[in-house]
């Protein structure tokens, strides 16, 4: 990190007092929280895959199809609150919750603290702390599928090493067992975490490799004494029965290759990360003094333009780190607390895929790869959900996913969840956004697509008096109409989801099917202005919109898709600004205030997505780890500012369509100069942007021969550009 360039990391003077201060690293499988004490070095250690049982593992989508029929004649004859009866009467069933392993810990004899400094380098994943006689590094391996931490002294290391199980919320009666042996290197640790009345559990092995000085085992750890370097490699398995540890031991003693083995790993791991991370770059001309400050300093100055281009860095760097085997869940790959909230979950009716919005824009494929393996694995559960409820072929996503299931079971009568039909569209279409943007479609998504185009001929049977197809029962998360009930008819979302599901399944399958799909997407009803001049969040006559509410769900059409823009649909636009102006904040919650300034970049309001910015920047919705919070004063971890708002910063100064280009649409006031470099179009270009007051500057580096419509504050022209010749274009004051 340096002061006189962008910001590529963070950093602190004393180590992390809580674990949501703990600086992060992660492979998007295994995640580390790194405090940084020298004296009490401790890393909770995390994997996307661990999640306890509840009674979520064995729970199915209620079998409701045989009561559709009546529910939705009930509903269209104008009883308002008969979505309600569509239940089997269960309570309602969380997925099961997401929780940590465990943590290692390196205890020493008090030892020298002057001259600490905790930091964690962006472009490698590291994470130190450093004191003038004892350094440690650790970061987590994208090659290896390992935590490396590697801790060196300028005398001899004596060290106490334990792996701990004892964080918070978790259960009492966990049946722990510890192993401890002796091998070449040093010593084998294991903590195996059976969860209570259960089969499954929880497997850590720890590699401790020692250089120099002695090692003796003090189960349920080791003591080390006058080393030179302490080397430790740490996995985890989720897994019923028992785990065959000496083999998880010989995998591990496999990395160690030669007379450097935490420079050969880091290498290899660099190899993934850093040209991953490095694809995209923010630099607002920021001032080097603010840039040089700590980070829990630094945001306290929510004006400052080095905020903006570290926490840009930031939530790349994090949202990289946290998607693999699948992508980011409500706190990301990391949690410090067995009793996450809303059970740190996937949850699909807003946050995976405000978390991911920046993956197709920013360069970050993993991310998108990550979205679409979660759902590979869950298709034959969709499939489930589709005929349980609604006794039709295809697919339907669930809102909630621990990401071992993909069925619809967390529901009630206040959040009728397994009745949203729009979830397969709202999560496929990243997936279709990376498609445009490399030039190619991919054969998973097309099949996918071609099950939520099944799903909507099966269960789009009911018209109004104008032959109109209805969407029935219908929801908009998470909200209700002010006269009525929790499922309703014609909701905005839902609309939105299934014509471009029918239409996009069309241009993935040419023929006979793709000519029926877009027969029924034109027969769906258009969007409804109500009396205040907004796009209603449901289109059918009577019901009326509740304003105060975190979701924008019925803006979909605006932000992702583009079935509502300034520039095609003008009259829908404006009724869409209008419901945004409309729209109350709620509970605060951060993913209410950057969904509000995605919309709002997409409508051109950059006065809007100021102020949305202001909430999160001035609201302390970020931890010194420069994690988020869900509600401001920091509280509740959560990802979703962190991984959200790159997404809107791109998007107030790139919007791009297969064949539209929009530079600068909304850029916030505090963005008055700076460079975005790196960013990817789905027309498949590579864009870099440079802009001041005076004008702007943007390269052009097409991978395809085409032409395409160039919109700015001037007006729209047409653009010819070439496959593999750069293109530069000169705007004028802006």
């Amino acid at each position: 990190m340096t002061a006189t360039g962008p910001v590529h990391g963070t950093w602190e003077p004393a180590p992390a007092a809580r674990w949501e201060d703990a600086f992060l690293s992660g492979n998007g499988r295994h995640g580390a929280l790194v405090f940084g004490d020298p004296n009490d070095d401790r890393v909770i250690v995390t994997q996307h895959t661990l999640v306890r049982p509840n009674g979520g593992e064995q729970a199915r989508p209620p079998r409701l199809a045989a009561q559709l029929a009546d529910v939705q004649d009930r509903l269209l004859a104008g009883e308002r609150d008969a979505a309600e009866r569509l239940t089997d009467g269960r309570p309602l069933q969380w997925v099961q919750p997401f929780h940590p392993a465990f943590q290692t810990r390196l205890r020493r004899p008090h030892g020298r603290t002057d001259g600490y400094h905790r930091a964690v380098d962006f472009t490698t994943g590291e994470v130190t702390a450093t004191t003038a006689d004892r350094t440690s590094r650790v970061f987590v391996s994208r090659a290896d599928d390992v935590i490396v931490q590697h801790v060196t002294g300028a005398a001899g290391l004596d060290l106490g090493i334990t792996l701990d199980h004892r964080l918070p919320g978790a259960p009492s009666d966990l049946g722990i067992g510890h192993g401890t042996l002796r091998t070449p290197e040093g010593a084998l640790l294991s903590l195996r975490a059976r969860y209570p009345g259960s089969d499954r559990a929880v497997t850590g092995v720890t590699l401790v490799a020692v250089t120099g000085g002695s090692t003796g085992l003090v189960p349920p750890g080791v003591r080390v004494t006058g080393a030179e370097a302490v080397l430790l490699l740490t996995r985890v398995r989720r897994h019923t029965g028992e785990l065959d540890v000496t083999a998880e031991a010989r995998e591990l003693r496999d990395l160690l290759t030669d007379g450097q083995p935490y420079d050969t790993l880091l290498a290899r791991h660099l190899d993934r990360h850093r040209t991953a991370y490095n694809r995209v770059t923010l630099d607002l001309a920021a001032a080097p003094a603010a840039r040089a400050l700590p980070g829990s300093q630094l945001l306290k100055r929510a004006a400052e333009p080095a905020l903006l281009e570290r926490l840009f860095a930031a939530g790349r760097y994090h949202l990289l780190s946290a998607s693999g085997l699948n992508p980011p869940r409500l706190t990301g790959l990391w949690t410090g607390d067995w009793d996450t909230a809303w059970s740190g979950a996937f949850t699909n009716d807003a946050n995976v895929n405000l978390q991911t919005a920046s993956a197709a824009a920013a360069a970050l494929p993993e991310v998108t790869e990550a979205c679409a393996a979660l759902v590979q694995r869950q298709l034959g559960d969709w499939r489930e959900n589709a005929r349980a409820v609604f006794g039709a072929r295809g697919v339907v996503a669930p809102a909630h996913s621990d990401g071992e299931s993909g069925l619809s079971y967390h529901f009630s009568r206040e959040y009728p969840l397994h009745l949203w039909t729009a979830g397969a569209d709202w999560l496929l279409k990243p997936l279709v956004d990376h498609d445009e943007i490399r030039g190619g479609r991919d054969p998973r998504t097309a099949a996918a697509l071609a099950e939520v185009a099944a799903f909507y001929e099966d269960f789009l049977t009911r018209t109004d008096p104008d032959g109109r197809l209805v969407i029935v029962p219908s929801y908009s998360p998470e909200n209700r109409p002010a006269n009525g009930g929790w499922g309703a008819v014609n909701a905005a979302m839902d609309l939105s989801a299934a014509r471009h599901a029918l239409r996009t399944a069309a241009d993935y399958h040419p023929g006979p099917d793709a000519d029926r799909w877009r027969a029924l997407a034109d027969r769906l009803p258009p969007h409804r202005i109500n009396a205040d001049g907004a796009l209603a969040e449901w289109a059918w006559p009577g019901l009326d919109d509740t304003y105060d509410h975190r979701h924008l769900s019925h803006l979909y059409g605006v932000w992702p898709l583009d079935e509502i823009t300034p520039y095609d649909t003008p009259e829908l636009a404006a009724a869409a600004h209008r419901a945004l102006e409309l729209r109350g904040a709620e509970n605060d919650s951060a993913h209410g205030h950057l969904h509000h300034a995605l919309v709002a970049a997409r409508l051109r309001d950059g006065d809007r997505v100021t102020a949305a910015l202001a909430h999160v920047l001035e609201g302390d919705f970020f931890h010194a780890s420069l994690m988020s919070a869900h509600y401001p004063d920091r509280d509740v971890y959560n990802a979703d500012a962190a991984h959200t708002l790159p997404a809107v910063l791109v998007e107030a100064l790139v919007q791009s369509t297969p064949d539209r280009l929009v530079l600068l649409p909304a850029p916030p006031s505090a963005l008055g100069t700076g460079r975005l470099h790196g960013v990817r179009t789905r027309f498949g270009a590579e864009l870099d942007l440079d802009w001041a007051p005076g004008g702007a500057r943007a390269v052009l580096k097409p991978s395809r021969t085409l032409r395409i419509d160039l919109w700015t504050s001037s007006g729209a022209r047409p653009l010819d550009l070439v496959a593999g010749e750069e293109h530069v274009l000169t705007l004028g004051t802006w």
